[in-house]
């Protein structure tokens, strides 16, 4: 692919409630995977890129944590890093679960990106799920908003609807040359996919036992001589009791745990994967700065 000589480029700031379908949704407008998901509330804790190519357009898209009121101080720094995220883009698109309609959480975001006193665009999301007069009736309030200039209506899950937004983002991006090379699809480095991609299988095998309070941080990666990747990872929990959660009987959870992540690293990374986990306990990880700048978020202070 040549670059275009009209070229425009920009950011776009996915921002909802948890579990509002953004991850989804950006995989399925960058075309790969770039962003975890899984049925854990509030899984995406620090902003994910991912950088769509679409006609003469660079669309750099950023899925932030999940917005919601926050009382714990990972939950304060996932909120701050969210609304940082709004501040920082070129356009912001609401994503809303339109089975949940217009909750408590999503008119507080609503009255939140209001105040900021810029434009937005809407996507009722899981639209597939939802009958099309209740569609409209969950539509109807939304478009008597000023600062909300479109609303779109799709699947993120099934695909259908994101080529008609995909469009319209391109159309709307920046005149300017592109950021990114052609071929890059994420900044996120391989250390931080790696880590994401273990956290990401373990609350898809565990999400019903294993309490939130939980990290993935890659110790160590070593680039072999025969072109594979030895990577160690540690999994930081709180208690003894979530550490024996985590290695399940006799070793059990954790060897199919890292054999699913072991297999996406290595078609991701297309090239053999050698992968080493260890499960620590850290009872004040959640406390330790250290831990947040790992997973690319500010420490909040209080």
């Amino acid at each position: 692919m040549s670059a275009p000589a009209d070229m425009r480029a920009g950011f776009v700031t996915l921002v909802g409630a948890p579990n509002a379908g953004k991850s989804t949704l950006l995989n399925q407008l960058v075309g790969a995977k770039v962003s975890i998901v899984s049925p854990k509330v509030q899984t995406t804790r620090a902003r994910v890129t991912g950088i769509a190519i679409h006609g003469g357009a660079q669309i750099v898209f950023v899925d932030t944590p999940g917005i919601f009121q926050p009382k714990r101080r990972l939950e304060k720094a996932m909120v701050e890093a969210a609304w940082g995220g709004v501040a920082d883009g070129d356009m912001t698109v609401l994503l809303i679960d339109a089975q949940r309609g217009l909750t408590e959480n999503v008119e507080r975001i609503l009255d939140g990106l209001e105040q900021q006193g810029r434009s937005i665009w809407v996507v009722l999301n899981k639209v597939d799920l939802v009958k099309k007069d209740e569609l409209l009736g969950l539509a109807a309030p939304l478009g008597e908003k000023s600062f909300i200039d479109r609303i779109f209506m799709l699947s993120a899950l099934t695909g259908d609807g994101v080529s008609d937004l995909l469009d319209e983002l391109a159309g709307n991006m920046p005149a300017g040359p592109w950021l990114y090379p052609e071929d890059q699809i994420s900044e996120m480095p391989n250390r931080l996919l790696a880590a994401e991609i273990l956290r990401e299988k373990l609350f898809l095998r565990l999400h019903q036992e294993l309490p939130y309070a939980l990290t993935v941080e890659t110790e160590s990666w070593e680039e072999r001589k025969d072109g594979s990747v030895k990577i160690s990872q540690v999994i930081y929990v709180t208690r003894d009791s979530h550490k024996a959660i985590v290695l399940g009987k006799g070793g059990k959870s954790i060897r199919q745990i890292g054999q699913m992540a072991r297999e996406e690293l290595t078609e991701l990374l297309e090239r053999p994967v050698h992968l080493f986990t260890f499960v620590k306990v850290r009872e004040k990880w959640l406390d330790d700065p250290a831990r947040y700048r790992e997973m690319g978020l500010d420490f909040p202070k209080g």
